[in-house]
Formats: C-alpha cells, sequence, structure tokens
C-alpha cells in the first residue's frame, strides 16, 4: 500500500508524522477524492508508528468505509477533535510534514492547538521521491490521457479555422476533450498571430487569420492523470522568419528528447534545447524552462530546467517543450510528454510534429 510506503520513508527521514489535506497527495496515498473548497477542515493525520486517521466533515460519511475517520458536524470545534487525534498519537510537538497547498487559517489554528510546538515541513521534500517514479499502471493512464490529446489534434485540423476567435477554438477544445476523456488538465491555450509571442496567453476576441501561427496548448485527464500537449500549426503560408523559428524549435525539442535515459540530469535535457535555439541566435527568446514533471498534478517534479538536479530515472514523467517567442511578429512551441522507460525517453504524446499548414 502507497501510505505503507510514505510512513516508511517519513520514519527513515525523521518525520514523527504528516498532515494531509485534501488534494493530489491525499488520492495517491489512499484513493480518496475529496471535493474540498477549505470551508470544512478536512484532514490525515499520520504518524510514524504506523496509526492514521482522517479528520472530516460528516458529509463525507457514506464514502469513508475503508479508512479510521472520525467525522464532525456544523456547529462543532474540528481543531478540539484534531487535537484528541494529535494527542492520542503524541504529536502535540515535533517535527511535521504538512501539505503545501494546506489552508493558512487552518495552519495558524493547527499551531494554536500545538501551543506552537510543531516544526512544520512541506509534505512535497518526502512525498515526491514516490510520486516521480511511476508504476506500470500509471503509466497506462498517462498513455491513455496522451491518446486523447492526440486524438484532438487530427480532429482539429478538419475543423474550419479560418475567422474563428481564439476563445471559440479554445471552448470547442475544452468539450471534445471533455467529450473523450475525464476532464481537461487546464483551460486551453490557442495563441495567434502576435499573441503567439506570450507563452501562457489568454485566448481572447482575436480572429485566427492567414499567415497565422497558431500555438495550441492544452491537455486530457485520465483516471487522475494528465496529458499536456503543445502544437504550433500554420494558417496559410507564414513569413519566412516565423519558419525558421519553428524548425529551429522541432530541432531543439527532437535533441532534447534524444538526451533523456536514466542517470541523465533534468537540467542536461533543458541544455539541450537551450543550445539548440542559443545557436540559432534565439536564445533571449526562450523564456521558460524546457519542461516539467506530469502525472497527477500538471505541474509536479521533476523540473526540466537549467536548475535541475534531478538524475533521471525509469518511470519518471515529464513535458519536453521549449519555445521561441518574437514580440510582435509570434512564436512557436512544440511539446510532448515523455517517461523514460527501459531506461530510454519514451514519447506519449505522438502527433504531427512537422509544421501543418492549412
Amino acid at each position: 500500500m502507497r501510505l505503507d510506503k510514505f510512513i516508511s520513508l517519513m520514519k527513515e527521514r525523521g518525520f514523527e508524522g504528516a498532515l494531509i489535506s485534501p488534494g493530489t497527495n491525499l488520492y495517491y496515498l489512499t484513493g480518496l477524492q475529496i471535493h474540498e473548497a477549505g470551508e470544512r477542515l478536512t484532514v490525515l493525520v499520520v504518524s510514524a508508528d504506523g496509526d492514521y486517521r482522517l479528520l472530516a466533515p460528516s458529509l463525507y460519511e457514506n464514502v469513508m468505509r475503508n479508512l479510521p475517520a472520525i467525522f464532525w458536524r456544523d456547529g462543532e470545534n474540528p481543531y478540539e477533535k484534531l487535537a484528541w487525534i494529535l494527542a492520542e498519537f503524541e504529536l502535540s510537538s515535533g517535527k511535521l510534514l504538512v501539505e503545501n497547498t494546506m489552508r493558512a487559517d487552518w495552519l495558524i489554528n493547527i499551531l494554536r492547538i500545538g501551543n506552537r510546538g510543531f516544526e512544520f515541513h512541506p509534505l512535497s521534500s518526502v512525498i515526491r521521491e514516490l510520486r516521480m517514479r511511476k508504476d506500470a499502471k500509471e503509466i497506462t493512464h498517462m498513455k491513455h490521457s496522451a491518446k486523447v490529446v492526440d486524438r484532438v489534434f487530427e480532429e482539429l485540423l478538419s475543423w474550419d479555422l479560418l475567422g474563428m476567435r481564439e476563445s471559440e477554438l479554445a471552448l470547442k477544445i475544452e468539450l471534445r476533450i471533455r467529450e473523450l476523456s475525464d476532464g481537461i488538465s487546464f483551460e486551453p491555450i490557442v495563441a495567434s498571430g502576435e499573441n503567439a509571442a506570450n507563452p501562457h496567453h489568454a485566448p481572447g476576441k482575436r480572429r485566427l487569420r492567414k499567415g497565422d501561427l497558431v500555438i495550441l496548448d492544452y491537455g486530457a485527464k485520465w483516471k487522475g492523470y494528465y496529458s499536456d500537449i503543445t502544437r504550433t500549426i500554420a494558417l496559410g503560408k507564414p513569413n519566412e522568419k516565423l519558419v525558421e523559428i519553428y524548425e529551429v524549435v522541432k530541432d531543439a525539442q527532437e535533441k532534447a528528447y534524444r538526451t533523456v535515459r536514466a542517470g541523465v540530469k533534468a537540467k542536461e535535457v533543458d541544455a539541450a534545447a537551450r543550445e539548440v535555439i542559443s545557436a540559432a541566435g534565439y536564445g533571449e527568446y526562450f523564456t521558460h524552462r524546457t519542461g516539467h514533471g506530469l502525472g497527477l498534478d500538471v505541474h509536479e517534479e521533476p523540473y526540466i530546467g537549467p536548475d535541475g538536479e534531478v538524475i533521471l530515472e525509469n518511470g519518471m514523467t515529464f513535458t519536453i517543450e521549449p519555445g521561441i517567442y518574437l514580440p510582435g511578429l509570434g512564436g512557436a512551441r512544440i511539446e510532448d510528454d515523455v517517461a523514460v522507460i527501459d531506461g530510454r525517453g519514451k514519447r506519449l504524446t505522438r502527433a504531427e510534429r512537422e509544421l501543418v499548414i492549412l
């Protein structure tokens, strides 16, 4: 069980316990998906001695059949019940791992019941070591979500794109992803013409027109696991400068992909892409890291950037997405999801990478 592995690793690292609020880490460890916006205190308390208990609002009582839990009702003080659990587990002070995204008001109240004797550390510092290495089932889910985005790309090439607003195309992509999967990874990016010079452009009212390069960045979700793809297409023949930067990006992405193998540092993959772009004279226009880890979160470890010290291993999954962005003119980005399998990189997304001119 993943929770047992986590407890063993936590104890090995000298932590006495962990406080885990709803999110992907809770799902990873227990399989529970709790949609809690933060209004009601919900926390899994884990002791290095092997004990664990979930404190949750009573509205979740019917779904907590396989996990020891204590429930609280509206009108009760949940922190009193949390204090009781902490005392039972002898965790009223000491080194505790805490969910990175836990609400500040929850943390403040927890500090109060612990008489400020807690020493908090980010949960990610330990759980990242488990989550970075995907097992075969996880990679199967990611392959499926990758197939969805590949299919959407093939389909959208047949849509009547000329004259369509960026926001309209983004919505159409989103609806198709939702039809084929469990949901979207994030709101799709559609950046056309000069807007493509902004890596995270929010789709607007600009209409797609001839000569545009159009950046399409979107993802799907399957069984909790995400895909994330970017393709850049042309509507009619673009100017020579745009074609040039597209080819440079394609070469950079390919070189970075071929650098992926077990034993290589993440920053070496980043350097491979950056070298190609810099040699072509566009280094200053590549303004972000080459990639990011991918799994239950769209952005997680390992990060493929200039400071990426993580050594790649089998089971690690991440994006490779170099880009060039020329202010006032446009930009290009190509992104694939990659897994380290049998010591080598393997693309999970396989949509066409040559420049498609419609």
